[in-house]
């Protein structure tokens, strides 16, 4: 397989059709996850006098009212969990039909149609990332922890030099098992297959084309996702100094003006932000999308390893001259 035409082919594509960024834009709420940490010093005596007043009265309101506000918080994350979920899965069928529309030159992909047409194969591509997430799971929690909790009684502690090496080879396995994922998802929306055969068909590609796929994945994965993303988020570190400038300046995170400052540098970054990681998250799903339809052969009529099509120039025909007729 050609990677240099596939690679410029899917750059062309969400180029000239940029409405796959805002789908890219999508994909990515399903992907993204946070952390969360202590911050309780952030709301001392530093804070304002408006924060302090809200926290104080807070605390003291009644168990039941708190017992509501809780319930009612975690009711409000659940319901942008699920839209996330559901914007996240929308995006990334968005980017898989667009995609091959745009290949295969049918017709110029628009928003709403893209959107619309992506619902029949919601539930099966949602499906079948449930599935390998429930996998993932129960691969760490049954299997991964009571094993090494085993080992660790057994050994005395010394399965726990064993963890760092078995992580790191958890990580190429993590992404090869994301690899099929993406090619069994292709094939659900490509092919309009069921989760068990798309999961089954792209287990074969993966397979039958292995070389391939691992360079690919070392390319998408590597080169562009880790690289570019490099430096999509390098602002946040400018954004950032201020805050970091006074906390080093006062030893604590408090709400000065260099917390004000990194908060309206992030707003006005954010935007571009988005439009960025939206556009390299597009970059990669068409770039998966047309690597399965290459090594599939279900590219365009015409244009082999990502070239578009060429279409002959007409050739007019040479005026016949008549045959003299003898007396």
């Amino acid at each position: 397989m050609d990677f240099g035409n596939v690679l410029s082919r899917a750059w062309r594509i969400i180029w000239d059709n940029k409405v796959l960024w805002i789908f890219g834009i999508l994909a990515g709420c399903g992907s993204t996850s946070g952390s969360s940490g202590n911050f309780q010093s952030s709301f001392r005596t530093d804070a304002p006098p408006q924060m302090q007043r809200f926290f104080n009265g807070f605390a003291n309101l009644p168990d039941w009212q708190i017992a509501l506000i809780v319930g009612a918080v975690i009711l409000v994350i659940l319901v942008l969990v699920v839209i996330a979920i559901f914007l996240g899965t929308i995006g990334r069928i968005g980017l898989i039909r667009g995609t091959y529309q745009a290949d295969q030159q049918e017709l110029r992909p628009v928003f709403g149609e893209l959107f619309s047409g992506s619902m029949p194969y919601f539930w099966r591509v949602f499906g079948l990332n449930l599935l390998v997430g429930l996998a993932y799971i129960l691969f760490i929690v049954v299997l991964l922890v009571p094993l090494f909790i085993v080992l660790t009684v057994i050994t005395f502690g010394i399965a726990l030099l064993c963890l760092i090496p078995l992580l790191c080879l958890l990580v190429p396995i993590s992404w090869l098992v994301n690899v099929i994922v993406e090619q069994a998802n292709i094939a659900i929306v490509v092919e309009n297959v069921g989760i068990l055969e798309g999961l089954q068909r792209g287990w074969e590609v993966f397979r039958n084309n292995f070389g391939s796929m691992i360079m690919m994945a070392l390319i998408l994965y590597l080169g562009v996702n880790l690289i570019v993303g490099f430096i999509i988020g390098l602002p946040l570190a400018l954004v950032a100094a201020p805050l970091v400038v006074e906390v080093v300046r006062t030893g604590d995170i408090t709400f000065g003006s260099g917390f004000y400052l990194s908060a309206i540098c992030f707003v006005v970054y954010l935007p571009v932000l988005l439009v960025l990681g939206g556009a390299l998250r597009a970059y990669i799903e068409s770039s998966w999308t047309l690597t399965y339809l290459r090594l599939t052969g279900r590219m365009a009529p015409g244009a082999p390893m990502g070239l578009d099509p060429v279409e002959p120039e007409p050739v007019e025909p040479e005026p016949v001259e008549p045959e003299p007729i003898e007396a």
